[in-house]
C-alpha cells in the first residue's frame, strides 16, 4: 500500500466531558499509526475532563467538522461523556448520515447503548456494549463478544477491549496486513493475524 493510499482515510473521533480516556486515546493513537487523518473533535469545549479526571485537548470543536465526509466516525464510551454525545444534535445528524450512506460508524463501552440505541443506529443489527449498559437497550440483547462487526456498524465492550477494537477498525479501513503492521509496531502478539 502506498503512502498516498494510506493518507486518504479521514476519521472522526468525537469526545466530550466524561468520555473514557483510555478508550479515546487508544482509538486515536492506533488509528493515527496507520497514517490516516484522525480528527479528535469535542462536542463540549476544546479541553475536556475525561471520566477518570484526565484532561484531554481536542483538535477542534465538532461544529468545525460538520461539512466533511469521514470514512469512519468512532465514539469512545464513558459517562457522562456518552450522554453529552447523545445530546449533540450535530453529532446525531452526522452519525445518521454516516449509517444511511453506508460508511463505517463505531462505538465502544457505554456509547452503543447510550448514543446509538436512542437514535435508531443499532436497529436490526448485531452489537455489543459494556455489560453494565445492556439493560439500556430494549427489545434486543447485546452479543457476548469482544468486538462485533455488522455491516458498517462496529461495536466493542470497554476499556479492556479498546486495542482489539481499534485494530479491527484498522483492518476494516485498510486490510489485514495493515492491522498486523500496526500491531507489530505496538509489540502485540500478532500470531492470530499471521494465519
Amino acid at each position: 500500500m502506498t503512502m498516498e493510499m494510506t493518507k486518504n482515510r479521514n476519521i472522526l473521533v468525537p469526545v466530550a466531558d466524561g468520555s473514557e480516556e483510555l478508550e479515546a486515546v487508544t482509538i486515536v493513537d492506533v488509528l493515527r499509526r496507520t497514517g490516516a487523518r484522525v480528527v479528535f473533535a469535542s462536542v463540549d469545549g476544546l479541553q475536556v475532563t475525561a471520566s477518570k479526571g484526565v484532561k484531554l485537548i481536542a483538535d477542534c470543536l465538532l461544529t468545525q467538522c460538520l461539512d466533511e465526509i469521514y470514512d469512519l466516525i468512532v465514539l469512545p464510551g464513558g459517562m457522562p461523556g456518552a450522554e453529552h454525545m447523545r445530546d449533540s444534535k450535530e453529532l446525531t445528524a452526522m452519525l445518521q448520515k454516516q449509517k444511511n450512506e453506508g460508511r463505517l460508524y463505531a462505538a465502544i463501552c457505554s456509547a452503543p447503548a447510550v448514543v446509538f440505541y436512542p437514535h435508531g443506529l443499532l436497529e436490526g443489527s448485531r452489537f455489543t456494549c459494556h455489560p453494565n449498559f445492556a439493560n439500556f437497550v430494549k427489545g434486543t440483547k447485546p452479543v457476548d463478544e469482544t468486538v462485533v462487526v455488522d455491516g458498517n456498524l462496529i461495536t466493542s465492550r470497554g476499556a479492556g477491549t479498546a486495542v482489539e477494537f481499534a485494530l479491527t477498525l484498522v483492518e476494516l479501513l485498510y486490510d489485514r496486513q495493515k492491522r498486523s503492521e500496526v500491531a507489530r509496531g505496538m509489540v502485540l502478539d500478532t500470531q492470530e493475524q499471521a494465519g
